[in-house]
């Protein structure tokens, strides 16, 4: 393993070396390869931030693999002249064609960089250029001088229009100007937008933040600026300026946007459900992008165009809204391929669905589907396939429905309310497994907002097993001597009552997502109050079947750092904890956490890494056993582009699952603290993207870099000692892994 190492690592060296010389292939006499560029401060007295600045920069060199070699370039230059052979064609389409330094790119540049430096409030601000040849290739360094920032002493504000003037007088507190601040002008235009905003959505319709305007003196001998806003009248040609004009709404429309379909399918209630603009009240600006938002958010709507005309010789507006209409019902079918822990298999799902149901926008659909899979390595059964079919069927509504809420709430919030029923029939070699599932929850954002929440009011499930063989049963289920403390629990008939609450939050390069669920509360707490009776173990039931109890809480957050356009840094990490008690001593296998695979530690395959250093000793049914009531994933993904729709990553995973509890049955997997550093297990490894827009194919390959399943020796530290055939583990998924 390590010649092979050694011999790979001596040719991709020599391909580097090769490539780099041949990356100036197509750079004429005169010409410059730009192979460099950089931003470096070397004032002493104005810190900047260099990595805002770079936006700036007019002209980038070529991209590079990992921030180290510019293999698309190289790639291009591996292709001949001659164009009318295939081989350089593709090579050219593949590859990046070099970057030939322009010098009046460079002398703009630095006079962009000088103008954002003076307007982030270092007026006195100057920039020099460094050009450095080496041989047919440029270096390029803009050093960056900013000198002291100038910062604001007074504000006044000459607003000609006193109606105006009261509006804004009531939201002085929430200004973004305060003296003593620093003199920042992308600061000063927000603060136009924001008057600008607070104004159309008190009805001026026609005002914009260029009635805005500032003026900015400097003390002289000092770094202070007394800043004056003014907001201007409306200039009309040949006539005294006047006030701005505040208009209200008249009439409200709807109308087809089809000329072919005439008919609104929508009820009139609907339809004024979702208009933010109201007949008598002013114009609001919050309320036609709002009206936008809620018609965007219904099914049946394909597109909304919404019209405003003044009215003659008056302050009023009439809207219409026009409506295009989706299909009402749609036939999708979709097949799949898949793989679990390297059985491979197929399946398809058929669905109909309804987007107008009963003409309020709500979706229902209805979705078939059956499954087929190959297993391997079963011994004593008479069959070796798994077989599943499940009916599905949903009703959505695009609004709460709810009666303690009011009106106004549901037409301020975007909601979701949805009723799910699900029928799954699993076959097993072992077993025959059934889930019956009925749910409702409510989806809703705030427009405006980056948050996102979602309430499961009242989750389901009933899952029961009409068949267990006798092999599974003999061996597993009735053998005290091994593992049945779990497995009786897990293939027992179980009713889960859920009730959860759901949050997610995205901005920028930063997603956080955070759930909380409980069960059998309410049913634990009707059992103790009309005092039903305990079987034999303790535990109550229902209708003659147990029911499960146990808290659950996720956490899942991560963020990600952009080197340049084509490299980033993604970091995650993620946390579950799920405790079972009162009528329930073992998790439902639904709710157990697993490890290993294409969103968790790729060093390992899917369900078996852990808990802590539990390790299967015979392979067989480790499905069960490697299982854990807590779970610890933590991520570092380098990420780049490669060429044409390719895209590579390296990554570092570390984690593992533990039990809360102490069972026999899985020795080693209860979580200690002390014990952390030693039972996290930790992966390396590479990917393949391919980026197709509306979906992303991962292929990634991980190794084990530490294995907790071994306390000491080559197994423990296989980043030491690498065994390819043991240590790997290929994945192949769709989407990113977080």
């Amino acid at each position: 393993m390590r010649k092979v190492f050694h011999i790979v690592l001596w040719l991709v060296g020599m391909a580097v070396l090769q490539t780099s010389c041949s990356t100036i292939k197509y750079v004429e006499d005169g010409d410059y390869l730009l192979n460099s560029v950089k931003v470096k401060n070397i004032g002493t007295d104005g810190e900047v931030n260099t990595t805002h600045l770079r936006n700036y920069v007019r002209q980038n060199p070529n991209r590079r693999w990992f921030s180290l070699f510019k293999l698309p370039l190289a790639t291009y230059s591996l292709s001949g002249r001659d164009s009318t052979k295939w081989i350089n064609r593709t090579l050219k389409s593949m590859g990046e064609p070099p970057v030939i330094y322009d010098s009046t790119k460079a002398v703009l540049t630095s006079i962009d960089l000088q103008q954002e430096l003076r307007n982030e409030g270092f007026l006195n601000a100057e920039v020099f250029m460094e050009q450095h040849a080496v041989g047919k290739r440029m270096n390029v360094v803009y050093l960056l001088k900013p000198g002291l920032p100038y910062f604001i002493r007074t504000i006044r504000q000459e607003i000609a229009d006193d109606s105006i003037a009261r509006i804004l007088a009531s939201s002085t507190s929430k200004s973004l100007l305060a003296e003593g601040m620093k003199f920042d002008v992308s600061i000063l235009d927000a603060e136009r937008k924001r008057i600008s905003g607070i104004l159309t959505d008190n009805g001026y319709y026609r005002f914009h933040k260029e009635y805005i305007t500032y003026q900015a003196d400097t003390i002289p001998n000092t770094k202070l600026i007394d800043l004056t806003l003014r907001l201007a009248l409306v200039h009309r040609n040949e006539q005294a300026d006047t006030l701005h004009t505040r208009y209200r709404m008249r009439h409200i429309r709807y109308s087809n946007g089809d000329p072919h379909d005439t008919l609104i399918h929508l009820r009139r209630h609907v339809l004024e459900e979702c208009t933010h603009l109201k007949s008598g009240e002013p114009y609001r600006s919050s309320g036609l992008q709002n009206t936008y938002n809620h018609f965007g958010r219904l099914q049946a709507v394909k597109y909304t165009n919404i019209l405003l005309r003044q009215v003659p010789e008056s302050d009023l507006l009439d809207c219409d809204i026009q409506l295009l209409h989706n299909k009402p019902s749609t036939i999708s079918f979709q097949p799949e391929g898949t793989n679990t822990a390297g059985d491979l298999g197929a399946a398809a799902s058929l669905t109909y669905q309804n987007r107008n149901l009963f003409r309020g926008s709500e979706v229902f659909s209805i979705e078939l589907r059956g499954a087929y899979e190959a297993i391997r390595g079963l011994e004593g059964y008479s069959n070796q396939d798994f077989v599943e079919y499940s009916v599905e069927t949903r009703l959505q509504f695009p609004r709460f429905i709810s009666p303690f809420l009011k009106r106004s709430v549901r037409h301020r919030i975007n909601a979701t309310s949805e009723l799910s029923l699900l029928y799954d029939l699993q076959d097993r070699p072992e077993f025959h497994r059934r889930l019956l599932s009925a749910a409702w929850r409510y989806k809703w954002n705030i427009p405006g907002r980056n948050s996102r929440y979602q309430l499961d009011l009242l989750d389901l499930n009933y899952v029961f097993m009409p068949w267990i063989s006798d092999t599974f049963r003999q061996e597993y289920l009735e053998n005290d001597n091994t593992r049945n403390a779990i497995l009786r629990y897990n293939y027992e008939d179980l009713f889960i009552t859920k009730i959860g609450f759901g949050y997610s939050f995205t901005k920028g390069n930063l997603a956080l997502k955070a759930n909380i669920e409980t069960s059998g509360n309410l049913l634990q707490m009707g059992a103790k109050l009309f005092h039903a009776e305990e079987d034999d173990r303790g535990y109550f039931r229902v209708f003659n079947i147990a029911f499960a109890q146990y808290v659950k809480g996720d956490f899942d957050i991560s963020k990600t750092l952009q080197i340049d356009p084509s490299n980033q840094l993604v970091f995650h990490v993620g946390l579950g904890i799920a405790y079972p008690y009162g009528n329930s001593n073992v998790l439902p296998f639904e709710k157990r956490y697993f490890s290993g695979g294409a969103n968790s530690v790729r060093g390992w395959s899917v369900r078996s890494l852990g808990p802590g250093k539990y390790k299967e000793k015979d392979g067989r049914i480790n499905f069960i056993n490697q299982t854990g009531d807590m779970k610890l994933d933590l991520n570092v993904e380098y990420r780049t582009k490669l060429f044409w729709k390719f895209s590579g990553a390296l990554f570092i995973d570390a984690g593992n699952i533990w039990t809360l509890r102490e069972y026999a049955e899985q020795p080693g997997g209860q979580f200690r603290f002390e014990n952390l550093p030693n039972q996290l297990a930790v992966g390396y490894g590479m990917g393949i993207r391919l980026n197709f827009d509306y979906f992303i194919l991962r292929f990634d390959l991980g190794m084990k870099a530490i294995n907790p399943a071994y306390e000491d020796g080559d197994e423990h530290y296989p980043i030491i000692h690498p065994k390819f055939s043991r240590d790997n583990a290929f994945h192949f998924a769709v989407g990113m892994p977080f």
